[in-house]
């Protein structure tokens, strides 16, 4: 009896550790899921797995003195599939992930690639200058770069001791 008390001790533990990793996961993961929305595919049908209209679109915000950088990981696309914008302290990614059809034969088994337009709205840590911010996109990673405000840049002054 009392190894079947001890067994459901270590399984009502076991249970509470996975209920709390899995709340942290998410916890961690809810920013960068973003819908896709699909678009209709050129022979009129929608998207290869409807159900695959959910992406993660990892991102990354870090900041020094002078700037904030913006790097967010979104592979398959191109340059001109971004649309990006600053307002009210977000950064505002807008793009579509365009659906290209590999072979003329044969039915996708499994498919978790998301396919068409999304939108992803980061919270900016402080006051950006918005139009000297830059982006460049390379390797399925696109990194913005947005000067700090003024006000907002840290600024060092040296203290004599007297």
């Amino acid at each position: 009896m009392a190894d079947l008390l001890h067994l459901g001790e270590e399984l009502n533990k076991t249970w509470k550790n996975l209920s709390a990793d899995w709340a942290r996961l998410a916890r961690k993961a809810a920013t960068a899921i973003t819908h896709f929305t699909p678009k209709p595919l050129a022979n009129g049908d929608q998207a290869v797995n409807p159900s695959a209209g959910w992406g993660i679109l990892a991102a990354e915000i870090s900041e020094d003195d002078d700037k904030i950088v913006v790097r967010l990981e979104a592979p398959g696309m191109s340059r001109s599939d971004f649309d990006l914008e600053i307002a009210n302290d977000h950064l505002i990614v807008r793009g579509e992930k365009k659906y290209e059809q590999e072979r003329k034969k044969g039915r996708y088994v499994l498919s978790e690639c998301a396919y068409g337009s999304f939108e992803r709205v980061l919270p900016l840590p402080t006051a950006v200058e918005a139009d000297k911010a830059s982006a460049h996109y390379r390797d399925g990673v696109l990194r913005i770069e947005i000067p700090k405000a003024p006000q907002a840049r840290r600024r060092h002054f040296a203290i004599k001791v007297k």
